[in-house]
């Protein structure tokens, strides 16, 4: 049997329910064997817009709150390559350590029109299936299929919640429960992340 396995990359920044309930959903529509969360080490895209928390911190955070989580788990892959992440980087270290293995990357259906921003994205284009996770109502993303790529939808509950609104709540003191898992928030508590509005 071949292994199939689903990359979910992010900041992470903090991890939040509405990113398990994408990876739980993906894994069961694509029959994936796992979804690996993969923690970008510097995300590109955002580096210069905030302050991004440490990588330790937030690789920290996605292991606690996937721990209990049936076929997901957390990835420092991106974190222990160092500088900036880029999935193509990812995916080609992802085909040399598991040859035999599918691969499938999972985004977001807002991510699907910026795909050709990425660095070097035919690379992507040739060694993943694209996963796009839509909201209901969402229209499919017809222009990736007419560009190549090779693309499945999953559809999923619209849950609005925002990282930045997240981390302005744990700033505040305000109750995290239920937008993130209990374990998360106990890291998110132990470790003093987000403390002062970071």
């Amino acid at each position: 049997m071949v292994e199939k396995i689903g990359i979910f990359g992010g900041t992470f920044d903090p991890i939040h329910v509405g990113h398990l309930v994408a990876a739980v959903n993906s894994r069961h529509a694509m029959g994936l064997d796992r979804v690996v969360m993969m923690v970008a080490n510097v995300p590109w895209q955002k580096a210069d817009t905030r302050t991004v928390s440490t990588a330790a911190d937030r690789l920290a955070l996605v292991e606690a709150a996937v721990g209990g989580v049936e076929g997901v788990e957390a990835g420092s892959l991106e974190i222990d390559r160092g500088g900036e992440s880029y999935t193509a980087d990812t995916l080609v270290e992802m085909r040399e350590r598991h040859r035999e293995a599918e691969l499938y990357l999972i985004i977001g259906w807002d991510v699907a029109p910026a795909l050709t921003t990425w660095e070097r994205y035919e690379e992507v284009q040739k060694l993943a299936t694209l996963v796009v996770v839509n909201r209901p109502g969402s229209p499919p993303p017809r222009q990736l299929t007419e560009r190549g790529w090779r693309v499945a939808e999953v559809t999923v509950p619209n849950l609005e919640i925002s990282s930045s609104d997240l981390r302005a709540r744990a700033a505040d003191g305000r109750p995290l429960d239920y937008l993130i898992p209990a374990a998360g928030v106990r890291c998110i508590r132990a470790r003093k992340m987000y403390a002062g509005g970071g």
